[in-house]
């Protein structure tokens, strides 16, 4: 048995369905942790969100912004921005079965065997892997509810900026869901820069990447993550982080990590959209 780790998708079917032959995956006796964002600029969609699907329990996915954007649009079609490529799923005749499946997908997970975080986007230094799954696991429940419903209309914003256990209500959800699905900067005191979204160096003062952040409270736990395609390497063994998102539906490469040999397996991509705004 091996456990694969792999990039963003982007409704990049037929490039996933490649890696996976490349991998020589078999959902028979391997697992499969995808990163999130699923769905979304790549050419489709709803065939992603299908094949993932059909992989039933050998698949564990969490959810990354844009599938949370999905949702969101689901409840109301006016969040949708021009570039989005979501219309094929919520006209599709299984949208809701396809809906409600992504909805009870974590934000967080870990894997029993390695003890590997696997999440979206990033930490803030001050939570430990355990808190991190917990408030994960709260921030979930609160999604779930009806599809999100009510809180989709506050999930957007980014403040609060800085993690305090004092936050409660949607300002609290908020901050665990734009850590686990958008961060990628942040100060050294855990201060959010969600407008940072570059390379390393590209950032404004005083901002590092999550990771660099000192005394962070998970150094020491393995961390799988996507998001961040402008991050130029895939492996900070210093750090022990592994940033998979690279770039497949901008023309980069759809990436796969062994986490029982650490072996890295890219496809490299022909791409569907040209880079700038990513998000």
């Amino acid at each position: 048995m091996s456990t694969f780790a792999i990039g963003d998708l982007q409704g990049c079917n037929d490039d996933f369905l490649e890696l996976l032959s490349l991998i020589h995956f078999d959902e028979t006796r391997d697992r499969l942790l995808l990163v999130g964002d699923l769905v979304n600029r790549g050419p489709a969609s709803l065939d992603t969100l299908r094949t993932v699907r059909s992989l039933g329990t050998a698949c564990i996915s969490v959810l990354g912004n844009h599938d949370l954007h999905l949702l969101a649009a689901a409840q109301d079609r006016s969040r949708l921005k021009p570039g989005d490529t979501l219309d094929e799923i919520l006209d599709a005749p299984d949208a809701d079965a396809l809906l409600d499946w992504l909805a009870e997908r974590p934000l967080a997970w870990r894997d029993p065997d390695s003890g590997t975080l696997l999440l979206h986007a990033g930490v803030p230094p001050q939570w430990t892997a355990e808190q991190t799954l917990a408030l994960a696991h709260e921030a979930a429940q609160v999604l779930r509810e009806s599809r999100g419903k009510a809180f989709f209309e506050q999930m957007y914003g980014d403040r609060p900026d800085r993690w305090s256990e004092d936050l409660r209500g949607a300002e609290r959800t908020r901050f665990v869901i734009n850590c686990l699905t958008r961060l990628r900067y942040c100060t050294p005191h855990g201060q959010l820069r969600l407008r940072d979204k570059g390379p390393p160096g590209s950032q404004s003062a005083g901002a590092l990447p999550w990771f660099e952040a000192p005394g962070r409270r998970t150094a020491g736990t393995p961390i799988v993550f996507g998001h961040w395609s402008a991050l130029g390497r895939v492996e900070w063994p210093e750090h022990q982080v592994y940033g998979l998102d690279t770039g497949c539906v901008w023309g980069g490469q759809l990436t796969a990590l062994n986490l029982n040999t650490g072996e890295l397996t890219h496809l490299p991509c022909a791409g569907h959209r040209a880079p700038g705004g990513r998000d």
